[in-house]
């Protein structure tokens, strides 16, 4: 793979070209975003893969459901269904996508869950509600720009930085680095805890924010317990079990159940995986499963898997939180 995508180099001078004058057309208003006059805060990234959106979209709706209507708005990636779906009772993983319908099964009494490939037709429609939310969380939307949301916060990851990358194809970044100028926060995720300020003010140098942007550096916390539909255990307690995974980045959490000294194999699957009959047979012939929640929300519905199926929650630390929390609620207050 490493060799196609450096075959491939050619075509990234037309790659950035496309994108850059496609920023540039909006910039200068020669083709449209479209603002709106309540909060809409936009979670993403300038790279393809994991940097932590999923986590990060939590956090918010923990720091502002006490306060605010919320809705989320997701693409829905991986589901089977097209356009605008307002999660209930009835939606699925199939229906909604993996992370929409766990940001459902968490939050269902706090908040409005609803996925469109069109931001802003997905917009229009919440904001016709009966019951419209007072703030838009935008999951993984950063290149959407017809919608202008009036925060953006973008996540890179400690490990693979949006300054130290190219466009694709034979780099990871959807777009140019200057993309990164439209962010109000920049958060560099998945650092390690030990994390030094010299190197934290060395990364900052790299990053070079602009004076109104915010940087701030976040880490990946594991629970202590495994949960499943019936029961939560301690994760000390599982002496040999499998672990399966279907995510972008799954080094953190294979370090975290190492350091543990945790006995588990591994079922290692691409991104989104949508899981076979085959899966699911090879899947159930082990006596104990540990798993993603992302994962999760898509294994759960199968009965072989149900009395032998767990996940491991995880959560965002942020460093500067008070100083996060606090240009967040001040921008949805204004």
């Amino acid at each position: 793979m490493k060799l196609i995508r450096l075959l491939l180099l050619p075509i990234v001078p037309v790659y950035y070209l496309v994108t850059w004058l496609r920023n540039l057309l909006y910039d200068a208003e020669i083709k449209t975003s479209k603002s709106y006059d309540f909060p809409v805060v936009c979670v993403g990234n300038l790279s393809t893969g994991g940097t932590g959106k999923t986590p990060m979209v939590e956090y918010l709706i923990k720091l502002l459901k006490a306060d605010y209507k919320l809705a989320t708005l997701s693409r829905g990636y991986g589901r089977d269904t097209k356009g605008f779906q307002l999660a209930n009772v009835n939606s699925s993983a199939t229906l909604l996508g993996d992370e929409p319908f766990q940001f459902y099964n968490k939050f269902k009494n706090d908040i409005l869950v609803a996925v469109d490939e069109d931001r802003q037709h997905g917009i229009e429609i919440l904001s016709a509600l009966k019951k419209k939310p007072e703030v838009i969380l935008l999951d993984d939307a950063f290149q959407h720009r017809k919608v202008k949301a009036g925060l953006n916060i973008l996540l890179t990851t400690y490990n693979q930085p949006y300054f130290n990358d190219i466009v694709l194809p034979t780099g990871n970044l959807r777009e140019p680095r200057t993309g990164a100028k439209r962010a109000g926060i920049i958060v560099v995720t998945k650092c390690p805890e030990a994390l030094s300020d010299s190197e934290k003010a060395s990364i900052e140098k790299r990053i070079n924010p602009k004076a109104n942007q915010l940087v701030c550096f976040s880490t990946i916390g594991y629970s202590t317990v495994v949960i499943s539909s019936e029961k939560t255990r301690p994760l000390a307690s599982l002496s040999k079990f499998t672990l399966v995974t279907g995510i972008a980045n799954v080094k953190p959490l294979l370090s975290y159940l190492s350091v543990k000294n945790l006995a588990f194999k591994h079922l290692e699957y691409k991104d989104h995986h949508s899981f076979t009959a085959e899966d699911i047979a090879r899947i159930s012939e082990n006596e104990l499963i540990v798993t993603t929640e992302k994962d999760y929300m898509r294994l759960k519905k199968h009965e072989v898997l149900k009395s032998k199926l767990y996940y491991l929650p995880i959560v965002c630390h942020i460093d500067k939180a008070s100083v996060f929390n606090e240009k967040v609620k001040n921008f949805v207050a204004r």
